[in-house]
């Protein structure tokens, strides 16, 4: 679903599948749609209703406020579903996503496809718990994304990590947003604390001059650090990592092509029944936080602002 920058990512993926059989491309921009399905040599639609009863899984790459909708329809009718971030733009919808998927006993994977990385480090959470994190997630303005916020664009990943590592609920939420260039913030920082232990620091930004994807994750027993982009990791705790970035020189990990790892982990699924790394309620707790933060940026009136809950 959807003809986009990054649906045409996931449309290509799917025919480079061996095992896959890729049935069209939907857009409602009829053009859009045929620009695809030229390349890939399958059927160009603009109704979604034309693909049930034709396929067995779906991935949905639409704009955000198109999802509840979409999803709704291909879970209803028995698909299972690849959402890209996020699951909704309102807790509710999330809600019912879930909970088709569950009464239907069908998979719903959402694509933070960043968790998987940290899956293939072995990084999870561990007996002793992170003291902070922090995380910068930022780039040049694209254009891209603008129906919703840098929170639900950008930072809604490393909320799903952040959750995933840490864990608990969110105390203390402080929140900096800068709106620049259309109606929802392009840049934000938000600051909290989970499980009343770990401080968190999360910085996301569309508007900047280069390019940052990082985190650093603080243990009593030391720190590890990722660099999504220079594919590095530095880790001084006692743990033993994997190397996600590729073993040696030369090598490619599963970080230099996240989109094909977590579409085969999709499918590895639907095949076989087992819950995805990333389902609904996992992406739904992502959600959560994320309007939080983009509730507390909206209380001020002021186009930068510093607001606490």
């Amino acid at each position: 679903m959807g003809a986009g920058v990054f649906a045409t990512f996931h449309a290509r993926k799917y025919a480079s599948f061996p095992d896959v059989t890729l049935v069209g491309v939907v857009d409602p921009v009829p053009a859009a749609a045929q620009r695809v399905s030229a390349e890939l040599g399958v059927e160009a639609l603009s109704d979604p209703r034309d693909l049930l009863g034709r396929v067995d899984a779906v991935s949905i790459a639409s704009p955000a406020d198109t999802h509840a909708e979409l999803g709704a329809l291909f879970l209803g009718a028995g698909v299972h579903v690849l959402m890209e971030k996020p699951l909704a733009t309102r807790l509710e919808d999330a809600d019912r996503l879930v909970r088709l998927a569950r009464e239907r006993d069908l998979i719903l994977q959402v694509g933070h496809q960043e968790r998987y990385v940290l899956g293939e480090f072995g990084l999870g959470p561990r007996a002793i718990a992170p003291k902070a994190i922090e995380a910068v997630r930022c780039g040049p303005f694209t254009g891209r994304g603008m129906d919703v916020s840098a929170t639900l664009d950008l930072m809604i990943h490393d909320l799903d990590m952040v959750h995933a590592l840490a864990g608990g609920e969110v105390t203390g939420l402080a929140v900096e947003a800068k709106t620049e260039k259309g109606r929802h913030p392009d840049e934000v920082t938000a600051r909290f604390t989970l499980g009343g232990r770990c401080a968190v620091t999360l910085i996301a930004s569309r508007i900047a001059e280069v390019r940052e994807r990082r985190m650093r994750i603080i243990y009593p027993d030391g720190k590890i650090e990722i660099d999504f982009v220079a594919r590095t990791l530095e880790n001084t705790t006692p743990q033993i990592l994997k190397p996600a970035f590729g073993g040696v020189p030369g090598a490619k990990g599963i970080a230099d092509d996240p989109l094909g790892y977590a579409l085969a982990a999709f499918l590895q699924s639907v095949r076989s029944g087992d819950p995805p790394l990333v389902d609904g309620p996992a992406a739904r707790r992502a959600l959560a936080t994320a309007l939080a933060i983009d509730t507390v940026a909206a209380s001020a009136r002021t186009p930068l602002h510093v607001v606490s809950s």
